[in-house]
This record gives structure tokens, C-alpha cells and sequence, in this order.
């Protein structure tokens, strides 16, 4: 059994072979690797061989691969019940968790997915302000709903166009697009439209399209015009929620949103979304309000006990401070040896995600400012280290991931293999 083989297979079944775009390795030249076991900070694929793993299914796995801890919560709730499609205590226990301690958290609702907590929160947003219309940031992604798979159009600021086949005009016109990092153009949308915008969304650290770190002015500058033009400001934060920090980006900006998405990290490696925030616009959900959200599967028990132990052992081990510091030692040692090899390459961090990219002679916060040639030199270093067993996120555009189950000195024996590729490739 080999994976060229399953992936001929796997394109007899389902779209290009795969049920995520990513994962087909598109554009690498390269069939994708399948795999059959994953432990700790290690992937072992079909073949038999073992990887270091810094995709961790994309960031959820923040303990990494099967935590003994949270492994028998799991194999305790599985004993107990899979689902009740009725009331049960363990979504309770994680919400309440969650709002004892979030301030910004005063009420919530799970789901099974971040797309879906995106949805829903658009929706709250236009219920409680009556308007149609969402500003987002070029360079975010907030998954797959119809009015967010639109990019930046070609006429005035804030117009769009769809950026994947069978949405409609219609629909992408609701949704306006101003660039990241860009003040004089985010003030031009407002003062065009803004008495129609119902929401702000942005990733307050967009790690969708390359890791764009966004100053601190600029996250304010987007939170005083929401205030000033009675716009609901979302901070999408699937990816960066209980990642960066406990409190995520909320706790690191002070900037306060008035909803909050979560995803990956809260389901400790099960599908669970949430969106979150004020009491009274949480409320104008069904059965309260006239909200209407529902889910079959939403606040699945496993989901939520696999969460509230991820969250609970991160806690109590101050497991943040020491992602962040193991990130840090791993990243610069990266960078330095980039440097030492004079290798056309340069590493974004923050917290415990990274970035590989080209260099740039000031920091990268928009798409436009991503160095040419990403692509092929992303895919010339990801081949090789793959053949070293590392594996990366399968795309130039896609951030690391570091858990704790990523030893110090297992980061120093992948920074090796990685510098080592990096070497032979440039």
C-alpha cells in the first residue's frame, strides 16, 4: 500500500482526491503523503516512515497527536456516550469554564465547525445592527461561507468580486474588502458606507495567507471606527484563540470585540467551533431570539471533554509561556542558520505558529508585501524536507505549528534537518 496508489484511488471518490484543497499538495509536483498513525509530534504514513509533524491538523492539536490525558478523557466520554441531540452537562461544563474566565465571553453557542461559528456570528451581527453589508480584510479567511469567498475588486475601495465559482454578484456585493495595514483606505470604506456596514471581521493575527502580524494602531484604528459607526467588530479568532494565548488575541491587543469566533484548539482535535460574545447580542439567538442556528452534532460531548481537558492542561502546565519560548529558541535558530547559509529565506513568529517565507526588508502585514517567488521556493524546501522527514503544512501559505509534545530537543533535531535541506536546495 503506497500513497500514489491510495491517491489514485482517492480520485475515483471524491473531488481531486481529497476532502480539504490542502491537502492534495497542488502545485508541489508531488503526490500527497497518506498517512496511517499519528503520535505526540510524529506522523507515520503508509510507507512506514516517520515524520515530525508542524502541520498538526492545521493548529487544533495543541498538546499534540493523541495527549495521554486528554486520550482517556476521550475514551472515558466514548464509554459514556457519542451524542444526545438532547441537553447533557459537558457542554455546560466547557461553557461555563469559558465565561468564568473570558470576560469578553458572556454568552456562547457551540457548533461543529469555525466556518459555521463565522456564519452564525454574520448573521447576529446583521440582526442586531439591521444592516446588510460585512467588511473584511484582504489576506483573511474566515472558511467557506458564500459571503466571505470573495477578494478585493477592481472599482472603488471596499467593492468585491468572488474568489470561487457558484457564488453569486449578488451575494459578494453584500461583502466589502479594504486591504490589511491600510488605514487611509479602511477610513475611505467608512466614510462611503459605513452606515451600512453591520460587522468588521478580521483575523486580529491573519494566518490564512502567510502569517501577517498586524500592528497594535491598526487593530484600533478598525475597533474606533466600528464604535464610531455603530458596526459590530468579530474577531475571527478559529486559528489564534487558545493558540497565541489562554485568552488568545483578545488578551494580547486589550482590544475588545463585541463577538468572537473560535475553532481548532477549543475541540482539542475533534470538530467544535464556537461564537461567542455579548450578552445581549448572543440573546437574539434562537430559541431566545429570532436568530435562527441549529446543529445536529453541535457541542458533541467528545468534542467538549477533549477541549475542556486541552484547556485545562495547558492551564495548569503554563503551557503558553512555554510554547512561546520553544517557538521562539527554534525560529531564531532557523534564522540564523538561514542568515549563515546566505539562503533567500526569512521566519515570521508569533507565539507558537511560524512562517518560511522570502525576505523582505520590513515586516510582512499584507499579501502585497509577500516576497515574489514564495511558491517555488516554498516547494523546493518542503520536498526536501520532506524526504527528511519533516513535514510542513503543504503550502506556501501556511503557517506551522509548534505543540508541546515539540521537545526542545526534537526542535533542535528538526531545525537541523530543515537548515540542512534549506542548504542543499539553495
Amino acid at each position: 500500500m503506497q500513497s500514489l496508489d491510495l491517491f489514485e484511488r482517492a480520485k475515483k471518490v471524491a473531488p481531486g482526491g481529497v476532502h480539504s484543497p490542502v491537502r492534495s499538495f497542488k502545485g508541489l509536483d508531488h503526490p500527497p503523503v497518506f498517512f496511517k498513525k499519528a503520535q505526540g509530534a510524529y506522523l507515520t504514513s503508509v510507507e512506514d516512515k516517520t515524520y515530525i509533524d508542524f502541520c498538526q491538523s492545521f493548529g487544533p492539536l495543541i498538546l499534540g497527536h493523541q495527549d495521554p490525558d486528554v486520550k482517556e478523557e476521550v475514551h472515558r466520554m466514548i464509554d459514556t456516550a457519542w451524542t444526545f441531540g438532547a441537553c447533557e452537562i459537558y457542554s455546560l461544563e466547557l461553557g461555563e469554564w469559558m465565561t468564568q474566565q473570558l470576560p469578553w465571553v458572556e454568552k456562547l453557542r457551540f457548533v461543529s465547525s469555525g466556518t459555521e461559528a463565522v456564519m452564525s456570528a454574520l448573521r447576529v451581527a446583521r440582526a442586531a445592527t439591521g444592516r446588510k453589508k460585512i467588511l473584511k480584510f484582504e489576506g483573511c479567511y474566515h472558511g467557506h461561507a458564500d459571503q466571505l469567498l470573495v477578494k478585493a475588486g477592481s472599482g472603488l475601495a471596499g467593492t468585491s468580486a468572488s474568489s470561487s465559482a457558484g457564488i453569486s454578484p449578488e451575494v459578494a456585493a453584500t461583502t466589502l474588502v479594504t486591504p490589511l495595514d491600510d488605514v487611509a483606505k479602511l477610513r475611505e470604506v467608512f466614510a462611503a458606507q459605513g452606515a451600512d456596514i453591520a460587522a468588521v471581521i478580521i483575523e486580529p493575527l491573519p494566518a490564512n495567507y502567510g502569517l501577517l502580524v498586524q500592528r497594535q494602531e491598526f487593530l484600533e484604528e478598525v475597533r474606533n471606527l466600528c464604535r464610531a459607526s455603530g458596526a459590530l467588530l468579530i474577531f475571527d479568532e478559529v486559528i489564534s484563540g487558545f493558540r497565541t494565548a489562554f485568552g488568545g488575541m483578545v488578551e494580547l491587543t486589550g482590544i475588545r470585540p463585541d463577538l468572537v469566533t473560535y475553532g481548532k484548539v477549543i475541540g482539542g482535535g475533534f470538530p467544535v467551533g464556537c461564537y461567542a460574545g455579548r450578552r445581549e447580542l448572543m440573546d437574539l439567538v434562537a430559541p431566545s431570539g429570532d436568530v435562527y442556528q441549529a446543529g445536529t452534532l453541535s457541542a458533541n460531548p467528545v468534542g467538549m471533554r477533549a477541549g475542556l481537558r486541552t484547556l485545562q492542561k495547558m492551564k495548569s502546565l503554563d503551557g503558553w509561556r512555554i510554547l512561546n519560548e520553544r517557538t521562539k529558541k527554534f525560529s531564531e535558530t532557523l534564522q540564523k542558520g538561514f542568515d549563515e547559509m546566505g539562503a533567500p529565506l526569512a521566519i515570521t513568529t508569533h507565539s507558537s505558529l511560524f512562517w518560511i517565507h522570502g525576505r523582505s526588508p520590513k515586516p510582512i502585514r499584507t499579501i502585497e508585501g509577500i516576497p515574489a517567488g514564495q511558491g517555488e521556493n516554498f516547494k523546493k524546501l518542503f520536498l526536501n524536507c520532506l524526504d527528511k522527514g519533516i513535514y510542513l503544512a503543504p503550502n506556501a501559505y501556511e503557517v506551522g505549528f509548534v505543540s508541546l509534545a515539540h521537545t526542545e530537543s526534537l526542535l533542535e533535531e528538526a531545525a537541523g534537518k530543515i537548515l540542512q535541506a534549506a542548504k542543499e536546495v539553495f
